[in-house]
């Protein structure tokens, strides 16, 4: 599964994955404890795979650094969110070394490492990038492949 398929809610805590979408929303089902509800327009919700980490040199999308996070600890559970700083801090700079220390914050660690041990244990590991379509013959989508008559 993507992770655009799983979403962050301001406000509410863990992480959603898309069920459907509403009139005025989205039916979104938490991770936590399998409850679904509503998430309306006005609230704010971010896709983990719009989401990226800081660096550097250029911004690492989160697909990554969990890319990352697996290599080195092999499919076994990040350590705990609740760790201490220095500890946190420690294990992120071995993963992601050139994060840039101004802008990512110990609370973006705590919730990143939170979001990957959730989705760790909801089975979801795999974390490359999705294959894109290399059909030379299809239309990229949205566009038309007919050419329009003048009138």
């Amino acid at each position: 599964m993507d992770l655009k398929d799983f979403l962050s809610v301001s406000g509410k805590p863990g992480l959603f994955k898309t069920i459907a979408q509403t009139k005025t929303g989205v039916i979104i089902e938490s991770l936590n404890d399998g409850k679904r509800i509503q998430a309306f327009a006005s609230d704010k919700i971010s896709s983990l795979g719009e989401i990226s980490i800081f660096t550097t040199t250029e911004d690492m999308p989160l697909r990554e650094v969990f890319r990352l996070i697996q290599e080195k600890i092999t499919d076994q559970p990040a350590p705990d969110a609740k760790t201490d700083d220095k500890a946190l801090k420690t294990f992120f700079e071995s993963v992601v070394p050139d994060y840039d220390r101004e802008r990512v914050y110990t609370s973006h660690m705590r919730k990143l490492v939170q979001w990957y041990n959730l989705l760790l244990a909801n089975g979801i590991t795999d974390f490359t990038a999705p294959a894109e379509n290399t059909d030379p013959e299809a239309a990229p989508p949205g566009e038309d492949t007919e050419v329009a008559e003048e009138k």
